[in-house]
């Protein structure tokens, strides 16, 4: 299952770390930006699934940021603000944000508006997943940002051990040599690199697998080489 990725923008520290401790109760990975030209720089970045975006911003306000996120991106938004006018709830919802919460804030009520944007968005067809974005079986690596997560908890991979990763999840199926995989991710003609891979390969198990001697992604063809199972 897909780790969700959401966005915090507020200029108070105190508000993006407190919305971020319960995002991350929910298992949902967070970005915070304290202001809107922030945000936007992020979301060029990142792959983002929700936006909880202040009014009150110095610099680019909220509805200046929404405003700008609306020429090109449909991703969900929930605008918080100390305003609790009409008006104001009005003006947020028609540039373009999908939710309104005023501040102070019950924030198990927050939690439960960016789970239900987060629903709407990924179920109804809205969302596609990126295409730099790979994912078997609970095994998700993601090209763009180089991260790799197991059941929704990231691994931590070194770079090498990415790109052999990244090789094998992106030809499922395949069964590459020892050789080939070599050549490709080193980048240099294969000499007696059987142990290096090998090592690599091993430190892969042990990460992405819940039991290495029986792995369920990346198989030993025998004699022939490895492959992650389709």
């Amino acid at each position: 299952m897909q780790k969700y990725n959401v966005l915090v923008a507020d200029d108070e520290p105190e508000i993006r770390n407190a919305i971020e401790i319960y995002l991350k109760n929910e298992n949902m990975n967070v970005f915070k930006a304290s202001h809107g030209l922030e945000a936007l720089d992020i979301l060029e970045k990142e792959d983002i699934h929700l936006i909880i975006l202040d009014v009150m911003m110095p610099g680019l306000d909220g509805i200046q940021t929404t405003f700008k996120i609306r020429e090109s991106r449909n991703i969900p938004i929930l605008m918080l603000s100390a305003k609790s006018e009409d008006t104001d709830k009005i003006l947020g919802l028609t540039v373009g944000a999908d939710d309104y919460l005023c501040k102070p804030f019950n924030p198990l009520e927050l939690t439960a508006r960016a789970k239900s944007q987060l629903r709407r968005y990924t179920h109804l067809g809205h969302y596609k997943a990126s295409e730099d974005e790979i994912e078997v079986r609970g095994l998700v690596l993601n090209k763009r940002s180089k991260t790799v997560f197991v059941d929704q908890e990231e691994v931590r991979l070194t770079a090498t051990e990415y790109k052999i990763l990244e090789l094998l999840i992106e030809h499922r199926g395949r069964v590459f040599s020892i050789e080939e995989i070599y050549e490709k991710v080193w980048k240099e003609p294969y000499f007696n690199g059987e142990n290096t891979v090998a090592v690599h390969v091993r430190r892969i198990r042990e990460k992405i697998e819940i039991n290495p001697r029986e792995p369920k992604y990346l198989k030993v063809v025998w004699g022939i080489g490895y492959k992650i199972e389709k």
